[in-house]
């Protein structure tokens, strides 16, 4: 049986989980994936839970309990292949919405809970920041940091 749209859709997203989830040895209880699309700009970030903390990439050690021995490796060249493979995932989804005739989000915010293995998938497709002067995708994902670690702090 040949895969449908929404198969290849489903599996980009969850690759774009696989390489996060790696990146924190599977020791997080939630991953966030924010990934942006306008007039053929790519940009993502992600983000994680630890021990009930909201922790940006190179801070997830900051987590981790004191007496804790295991440390992450948030190394910029581990950071910078994570993000290479999710700007990839992004062009493939792209390429795939144009080879379907589907429309292309702008935003796509993933919530992956480790603990229960569910994501959580959020689109948009109007403009996000293409239309304001100075703002940028990087700020619409430091906003849903911020917006993230206000509710689950």
């Amino acid at each position: 049986m040949s895969k449908v749209f929404e198969d290849i859709f489903s599996e980009l997203q969850t690759d774009m989980v696989a390489i996060c989830l790696e990146y924190v040895q599977n020791k997080a209880e939630e991953i966030y994936i924010y990934c942006s699309f306008e007039e053929r700009v790519i940009s993502s970030d992600f983000f994680c839970r630890i021990n009930g903390k909201i922790v940006k990439k190179h801070k997830l050690n900051d987590a981790l309990n004191d007496n804790d021995s295991f440390r992450y490796n948030t190394s910029v060249e581990r950071q910078k292949t994570v993000l290479r493979i999710i700007n990839e995932d992004i062009e493939k989804t792209y390429n795939l919405c144009n080879e379907y005739g589907r429309e292309m989000p702008t935003e796509i915010k993933l919530v992956y809970n480790v603990i229960r293995n569910s994501l959580n998938a959020e689109y948009k497709y109007e403009l996000v920041y293409s239309k304001d002067p100075v703002k940028t995708a990087d700020d619409v994902a430091k906003e849903w940091f911020e917006e993230i670690q206000q509710v689950k702090e």
